[in-house]
């Protein structure tokens, strides 16, 4: 799951979020009005690694059953949020002149807060299915 994030967020770099190839694709194929690639990673982080964390939280650090479903989610939600802080900060401070474009908002002035929300979806929606699956296969 690690690894197919990784992969979406090398080839984001490898041209911006906003200029993905893919994006573009999913766009045509979609009939939406922007390349909504970052969205789509953003939406992938939540969902790809809430369930790997929630693993880890339950059987590396032996937490309570009720932590490691809650935290995952809180932890997603915060490290896109600082994440959101960082980008704005590097494109702020560091690229004054292409800002805009550096952080790919494509004209929504709500982007970062969508994208903060996408990460939060994903990692409530991967949790509330496994943990659907876990009450479904018990019975």
């Amino acid at each position: 799951l690690i690894g197919l994030y990784l992969t979406l967020h090398v080839h984001g770099s490898m041209f911006t979020y906003a200029e993905s190839p893919l994006g573009y694709w999913m766009a045509d194929f979609f009939d939406w009005d922007r390349n909504n690639f970052d969205r789509l990673v953003h939406f992938s982080f939540g969902f790809l690694l809430a369930y790997p964390m929630r693993e880890l939280f339950l059987n590396g650090l032996k937490t309570k059953s009720w932590v490691a479903w809650v935290l995952p989610a809180e932890i997603v939600m915060s490290l896109s949020g600082l994440y959101g802080i960082v980008e704005w900060a590097v494109a702020d401070f560091f690229f004054p002149e292409q800002g805009v474009a550096y952080l790919g908002t494509q004209g929504d002035v709500w982007d970062a807060q969508k994208d903060i929300a996408l990460a939060f979806a994903g990692s409530v929606l991967i949790l509330l299915l496994v943990f659907s699956l876990k009450k479904i296969l018990k019975k």
